[in-house]
């Protein structure tokens, strides 16, 4: 089991590896392209936070809550309009 584990965990990696080098053009501006994100998130939270009146913690299950929302939407959009797409 672990030989197959750690093919599989090496093939992923490489494959992580690989995406990342063609999306993000290297390593310094997909550090970068991280940090932004984190300050967009940071933001998002930060204002639920303030709007709500609550604390942190909760603001941060809030968005991962909106982000769950807006991800089944977009899945089940997806399913209406081309169901063989996954096939």
């Amino acid at each position: 089991m672990k030989i197959k584990l750690k093919n599989t965990l090496r093939s992923f990696f490489d494959l992580t590896y690989i995406s990342n080098r063609r999306g993000m053009g290297g390593f310094v501006s997909g550090l970068i392209g991280w940090f932004i994100r984190i300050v967009i998130y940071d933001i998002c939270i930060s204002f639920i936070q303030e709007a709500f009146g609550v604390s942190r913690f909760a603001a941060l299950f809030i968005f991962l809550g909106i982000l769950a929302v807006i991800s089944f939407a977009g899945y089940a959009l997806k399913q209406k309009i081309s169901p063989a797409v996954d096939e």
